[in-house]
């Protein structure tokens, strides 16, 4: 007897950055206590990612959504994913592993074939759970793309969910974003909508009643929820999410930079209840920092080359003379040591060699397009005020980077390195500040040089709160007679 596939609930946008993600992990927790619920995207652009326990390399929100759906995350539901590298070339990830580097062009030249790739994982899905939560992408009136969207029109013809449609009214206009939508959409995917949700609302609800009304009646949809604006903080999609950070007044500032192709700054957003976090662009000043951060990126030797340009490796350097704890993470570790040497196979512009800040007896060579990507535990074995706190812990991550880094103190037993007063410290550790005894080590060493008293706050992914908080806002019952239905 072949087995009954599941019923599909999908979220598109009117634009990016809408709150898809975040709708689709509170649909996740809510109807996880009913049925078997797992999250999809066909084809997601970040570089933002995480890997699951087998190695595959999946976006980052789809992992968040899977442990909202309480699954282990997977391949299948994130089967298409570009990391962009910069003159519009993009690293192709198929079901987790790297397949190659592509132009936009290149790309779309072989949409047939991702067509049935992307068919095939939710397929699998489909059969081993009852309802599949589906995220779009971008914007998905995307007329321009019809013929080749595998992500948005190609998913809705091909599973016909019952669709969400959700409109972002902070952006403005968001009556005319919704109905121009809808408008522009085909036909036998419009037909699927059955419900508006407005996200991002502030103010008084009575003085959008009217046009909410208005949009009903023009659309023949009704609105499911007004959202509001809320402080509940996920873990970040992309470098988008970037532009909606703020300082929060806080005793530290810790200054990231804003690497051209920065990738996973979700690994320093655990450290943003006690810190302010500022991206600094290259070209910028560090300001007077109490530490600094060079992050992930998806092009070490360009964004090397970049900061060289701008200056910014002599102001990090600087700030760690003067005794600043400087860290590096990925590829921010690479640029920490003193050389790197490319095949070309990291860069865009060919072989190369490229002096690195010298601030670890480290060297990186990057020899063939191979990427390591795995979950690991270490144990710490660094030295310092920062690392020699909790010498022995264990500490856990996963890693995502093409080259081999070799030389220096190994901080987390065979990875990283560890500067001799303990102050610079590179890692191939992503997630690493999700470890509390990491995090808690750093801060309270920052909070000491201020000389003040560091209080670790209960902690928690905010998934079950914002679960209720879309529950109070959202048409719960609907939503569930239409999968029901």
């Amino acid at each position: 007897m072949t087995k009954a596939m599941a019923k599909a609930l999908m979220v598109i946008g009117t634009s990016s950055h809408v709150g898809k993600s975040m709708l689709v992990t509170a649909l996740c927790r809510s109807l996880s206590k009913k049925y078997k619920v797992a999250p999809f995207k066909a084809q997601n652009m970040s570089l933002n990612s995480w890997i699951t326990r087998d190695g595959s390399e999946i976006g980052i929100a789809q992992a968040i959504q899977a442990k909202a759906a309480g699954v282990e995350p997977a391949a299948d539901m994130n089967p298409v994913l570009l990391k962009p590298k910069g003159s519009s070339l993009s690293q192709v990830i198929l079901l987790g592993k790297p397949y190659a580097d592509k132009k936009a062009g290149d790309y779309y030249d072989s949409i047939e074939g991702l067509t049935s790739l992307v068919e095939g994982a939710y397929r699998r899905l489909a059969s081993e759970h009852e309802v599949i939560i589906i995220e779009g992408a971008g914007g998905a009136a995307e007329i321009n793309l019809y013929h080749r969207d595998i992500v948005n029109i190609g998913v809705a013809r091909m599973a016909r969910p019952q669709i969400i449609l959700v409109g972002d009214i902070e952006r403005g206009g968001v009556f005319a974003s919704i109905y121009g939508t809808l408008m522009l959409l085909p036909e036998d995917v419009k037909g699927l909508i059955f419900g508006i949700v407005i996200n991002k609302f502030r103010g008084d609800i009575k003085l959008l009643e009217p046009g909410i009304k208005q949009l009903e009646e023009l659309t023949g949809l009704p609105v499911l929820g007004v959202i509001p604006y809320t402080d509940i903080r996920l873990q970040s999609e992309d470098s988008v999410s970037i532009r909606d950070k703020t300082g929060n007044n806080h005793p530290v500032m810790i200054a990231v930079v804003r690497l051209p192709h920065i990738s996973n700054f979700t690994d320093f957003e655990p450290l943003e209840r006690y810190a302010d976090i500022r991206y600094i662009e290259p070209s910028e000043d560090l300001g007077n920092p109490d530490a600094v951060i060079l992050p992930g990126t998806k092009n070490t030797m360009d964004d090397l080359k970049d900061l060289r340009s701008k200056g910014m490796d002599k102001r990090i350097i600087a700030e760690a003379k003067r005794g600043i704890p400087v860290i590096g993470i990925c590829g921010g570790y690479q640029m920490l040591g003193k050389e790197i040497d490319d095949s070309g196979v990291e860069g865009t512009d060919g072989p190369s060699t490229e002096n690195g800040l010298g601030l670890l007896n480290v060297s990186t060579r990057f020899l063939d397009y191979k990427k390591q990507t795995r979950q690991v535990e270490k144990t710490v074995t660094g030295n310092g005020a920062i690392l020699g706190q909790i010498k022995g812990e264990t500490v856990r991550g996963y890693e995502i980077h093409m080259g081999e880094t070799e030389g220096g103190e190994p901080a987390f037993g065979d990875d990283g390195a560890v500067s001799g007063n303990g102050l610079v410290i590179g890692t191939y550790l992503h997630g690493l500040f999700e470890n509390e005894n990491v995090r808690n080590s750093f801060l309270d060493y920052l909070y000491k040089r201020k000389g003040i008293i560091f209080r670790c706050k209960e902690e928690g992914d905010g998934i079950e709160e914002l679960s209720r908080f879309i529950e109070e806002h959202v048409n719960m019952g609907l939503i569930y007679k239409r999968i029901e239905g």
